[in-house]
């Protein structure tokens, strides 16, 4: 007899996963402009329209520079702050480091607001380039779709490095410090090696030098031919045809030029090795990583604090945060491990740095909680939390102490703009000290307490009417007038102010020369350059904070772009004093070949008024969430003939969404034939599942149908109206279960959710018996019936769930390798049979060792109550691989099955009853590492090899479990 399915310790692994968490209901509204349907949410309704108008003013250039246009109005969302761009639905938490993301299917563009309109559009405008680039494939071939997007498969350097020219244009010198490190370290990659190892080869700063010198080489209109070529052509064919060269040896040619160009600059320069020794490196701290940044010194200069990736010999693979000896460089402790931590979410360190107390005995730093930055205040001694600032801002970055260790200074963003605010460790609340549109960041207190150093895009160049906005500035906010001064007599970027202990001068970082390095200025305007490093020094981006100076020493810790990594070096700066370098001479911005003509992208660049859309009031109509088709699933067919004879199935999928993936619709159904060849309903399987995610609840809804089927033949002789005939009999037996479930989840954080889901579900059985009687004199068939008939009642079962879950894993290359999963879950059953399922299943992944885990898992599961032994119930069975591997399918022979008075087969009924209880241990590494893997890398295949001991017991009600006898040893799994 058939029996019900249930729901098993198998079924139920899987039901992990950290949280998308919805922490605000976002109320979108949509500007429509010519090009675009700007979507965006009242908090950031001041800003909107200004994004619009750049965005109108990007497609001015974009569409001149490419020879395109669109044929429909292109989406694009906006958001206030990184921490709602983690909210997004459609992309999900992709880290502070990514500031804007285009999908290729619907073409749609999200990006938030940085605090500085600058930075703002050179992602507005290096998305927009991707839009350019998938509408432009996949109108390709004659219309030949989306699927010419994956025909062209164009690699990273191609479309990063363009999008970042696009929008940058021909001077860049963060990417220059880049390629001039590649050149002298003898490491500058080919195109080649940037298409097959986009990890290792950055695309984005190396496919940018790539077009920069396309575009100098053969003129910026070249490349939007090359682009309308790729369709039908192919990458490699369509330069060939444009510019008379193949990819290999553009890449010749390219890698030739930029090491005559920059080994005679490099040979006049300070190597970063010859520079200053190293404090913090790769080597020095046998890091995982070469990333040493965002430092921060005490006082007086005794200690530093930075985020790397910690040890190699400590199992520390990802970045946090660590005190140093300043002198040494030794590691005394990591003060803050976020990665595997609930409680921080993400540390901010891209574009912000820790600062101490003047007393050197707390570090104020900020980090992401519930979707909103947060400033904390850390005891360095006992490493503990101390205060947490909870502010009604979206973005909280720099924080820097007043002279008295009473209040702090810091750049926050409200509503997409970023201001200078201070807080009181005395009073709650927080003071807005400037108020405008223009980006107010890195702030830094006096030592005397009267001003505050920022940077900021003040200055003649911003004008906002045309939103032309200039390059950051070192400016001075003076406390007891409120007003701002710009130094004067600076050049290009300047980052990053740190107070000399006199309070008479600041430190800052500048590429006013087209090298990013160390300089003076007095509060008169007095500049003197203190560095000449080749490279530069330089943080993760180009407005990273690089440097930090001991309020009271005066020492400098610098952060050095070197080999492809960054490093910390100090600096005694009484000892440091040179002229500027010739800004207009030098030529180090100015990229080969020497003779090259204007550019075209420059220009359009440096034309504010260019596709400009003139001040207005859009068109703002709410957000309307309806369906669309977002992907088919690959269809599947299948036929096939066995002894219940020839058959044909078949199955397909869609997946609906809204445009900003707050509602969701997947559809399945599987198609197979019956007895006789005919598609009948009750052979078909089908699933429909809506979610929405608008709010912090989500809920949704799940129906469909499954049959599952199996069955057997019976044969023999017999007698049809007076004649001997051979029967053949064909029986199916067919369990079919129709269900409806609520769903509803509510996430704490992105670790924590509770999970409920009530449904009814209806599971009826039935036996399909097809006889055919076949003549023994003739052969023909006398006979042939078919027989349907119900197998008992069918049950109807109420279904009832509720569970915490808990995830702070965080994965390899294949598992994963740190932190902690768990799941609790009660799941009342009542109806034709009343059980309770329960469900403990805790899993913990430690790595003493870096590349090496240890993984273990407990987990129980039972059904508890008068209807857990239900003959119409499946037994739990434990000897599945994903629960104790060694009894496989045909993993036993008929020795092993010995009968007894009770069991057919012992050795298999020991592993199936009503509860189970499953421990796992595991020792797990990457399988070529102990065979000379390079250090940082699984080695060129991504295969783990696993040593495990699994053990279990399943038993019944009544009965007391027992783990003797049946071991099987497990030796090693990949």
């Amino acid at each position: 007899m058939a029996s019900a399915a249930a729901i098993s310790p198998a079924g139920a692994q899987g039901y992990f996963g950290q949280n998308q968490v919805q922490y605000d209901k976002l109320r979108w509204k949509v500007i429509e402009t010519e090009h675009f349907l700007v979507h965006y949410y009242p908090e950031i309704g001041d800003v909107a329209p200004d994004a619009a108008r750049m965005a109108e003013r990007s497609y001015g250039r974009l569409s001149r520079l490419m020879s395109h246009q669109f044929r429909e109005k292109k989406p694009i969302m906006l958001f206030g702050s990184t921490g709602d761009f983690a909210q997004s639905n459609v992309f999900g938490d992709l880290g502070e480091g990514t500031g804007g993301v285009t999908d290729p299917l619907r073409q749609r563009m999200a990006q938030f607001f940085t605090g500085d309109w600058a930075s703002f559009e050179h992602v507005l405008q290096h998305e927009m380039v991707h839009v350019f680039q998938f509408d432009i494939f996949s109108r390709g071939r004659a219309g030949a779709g989306l699927q010419n997007l994956a025909q062209v498969n164009p690699p990273l350097w191609f479309m990063e490095g363009l999008a970042e020219y696009f929008s940058i244009g021909d001077k860049h010198p963060w990417t220059d410090a880049w390629v001039r490190d590649a050149v002298v370290n003898g490491t500058l990659p080919s195109i080649q090696q940037m298409q097959d190892r986009p990890d290792k080869y950055f695309p984005y700063r190396y496919g940018l030098s790539v077009w920069q010198y396309v575009g100098a080489r053969w003129g910026d209109e070249v490349i939007g031919e090359v682009m309308n070529a790729v369709p039908s052509l192919g990458i490699d064919r369509a330069f060939r045809r444009e510019i008379g060269m193949s990819l290999d040896e553009l890449s010749a040619e390219w890698k030739q030029a930029m090491s005559a160009k920059y080994l005679p600059v490099v040979a006049t320069l300070d190597r970063p090795r010859s520079f200053a020794e190293p404090l913090l490196s790769q080597r020095r701290s046998k890091s995982i990583a070469n990333l040493f940044v965002a430092p921060s010194l005490s006082p007086d200069g005794k200690y530093i604090t930075y985020i790397a990736y910690g040890s190699l010999l400590r199992g520390e693979v990802f970045p946090d945060l660590y005190l140093a000896d300043a002198e040494t460089g030794k590691r005394l402790s990591r003060l803050v491990k976020t990665t595997t931590n609930p409680d921080f979410e993400q540390l901010r360190f891209i574009y912000s740095q820790p600062e101490f107390s003047p007393d050197g005995k707390t570090l104020a730093f900020t980090g992401q909680r519930g979707g909103r930055d947060v400033l904390y205040l850390l005891d360095v001694k006992s490493r503990k939390v101390t205060k947490r600032f909870d502010l009604a801002l979206d973005q909280i970055s720099s924080p820097s102490f007043s002279p008295d260790g009473r209040r702090i200074v810091f750049s926050g963003m409200h509503q997409g703009m970023s201001d200078l605010y201070t807080v009181s460790l005395d009073q709650p609340g927080h003071q807005q000290l400037t108020k405008d549109a223009y980006g107010d960041l890195q702030p830094q207190w006096s030592p005397d307490g009267k001003s505050i150093a920022f940077a900021s895009d003040r200055g003649e160049e911003t004008d906002f009417g045309i939103l032309k906005i200039g390059k950051l500035k070192i400016s001075v906010l003076d406390l007891e007038t409120g007003k701002v001064a710009v130094l004067p007599n600076q050049a290009g970027l300047n980052i990053n102010p740190q107070w000399a202990p006199d309070s008479g001068s600041i430190y800052f970082v500048s590429d006013r020369d087209g090298i990013s390095n160390l300089y003076r200025v007095t509060l008169e305007g007095g500049i003197s350059q203190l560095t000449t490093v080749s490279t530069g020094l330089s943080g993760i981006t180009a407005q990273s904070p690089a440097v930090s100076v001991a309020s009271k020493s005066g020492l400098a810790a610098v952060t050095v772009y070197d080999k492809g990594g960054y490093r910390i070096s100090t600096l005694a700066m009484d000892t440091r004093e040179g002229p500027l370098t010739d800004v207009s001479g030098s030529g180090r911005a100015t990229l080969p070949p020497s003779d090259r003509g204007a550019s075209d992208v420059a220009a359009l660049l440096a034309d504010a008024t260019f596709g400009l859309p003139a001040p207005q009031t859009y068109d703002v109509q709410p957000y309307k969430s309806g369906l669309s088709l977002d992907a088919i699933g690959q269809p599947s067919i299948s036929i096939g003939a066995d002894r219940f004879g020839a058959a044909i199935g078949g199955g397909l999928s869609f997946y609906f969404s809204d445009l900003l993936g707050n509602h969701s619709l997947v559809t399945a159904v599987n198609l197979s034939q019956g007895i006789g060849g005919n598609f009948a309903l009750s052979n078909t399987a089908a699933q429909a599942v809506y979610l929405n995610r608008t709010k912090r609840w989500n809920w949704g809804v799940v129906g469909g149908q499954v049959p599952y089927i199996s069955g057997g033949f019976a044969s023999g002789l017999g007698t049809v109206n007076g004649e001997p005939v051979l029967l053949d009999q064909t029986i199916l037996l067919r369990q079919t279960e129709r269900s409806g479930a609520g769903l509803l989840t509510y996430p704490f954080s992105r670790a924590r959710r509770v999970e409920f889901q009530a449904g009814v579900s209806q599971i009826s059985f039935d036996r399909i018996v097809q006889t055919q009687a076949y003549s023994l004199n003739t052969g023909r068939l006398v006979f042939n019936e078919t027989d349907k008939q119900q197998l008992g009642a069918p049950l109807t079962l109420g279904t009832s769930s509720a569970a915490f879950v808990f995830d702070t894993s965080s994965f390899g290359a294949t598992s994963p390798i740190a932190g902690a999963r768990y799941r609790f879950e009660v799941a009342p059953t009542f109806g034709s049979i009343q059980y309770t399922s329960l469900l403990a299943d805790y899993r913990r992944y430690l790595m003493p060792v870096s590349f090496y885990t240890v993984a273990f898992r407990a987990m129980h599961y039972g059904r508890y109550g008068a209807g857990g032994e239900d003959g119409r119930l499946s037994p739990l069975y434990l000897g599945y691989p994903s629960l104790v591997r060694g009894y496989d399918v045909y993993s036993y022979d008929s020795s092993e099955c010995v009968p007894t008075s009770t069991s057919a087969c012992p050795a298999i009924d020991r592993l199936v009853g009503s509860r189970v209880l499953i421990g796992n241990l595991e020792f797990r590494f990457p399988l070529l590492r102990p065979f000379g893997a390079s250090p940082g890398m699984y080695g060129p295949v991504p295969v783990e090899m696993v040593f495990f001991a699994d053990g279990g017991v399943a038993w019944n009600g009544g009965e007391s479990p027992s783990f003797v006898g049946g071991e099987r040893r497990g030796v090693s799994s990949v």
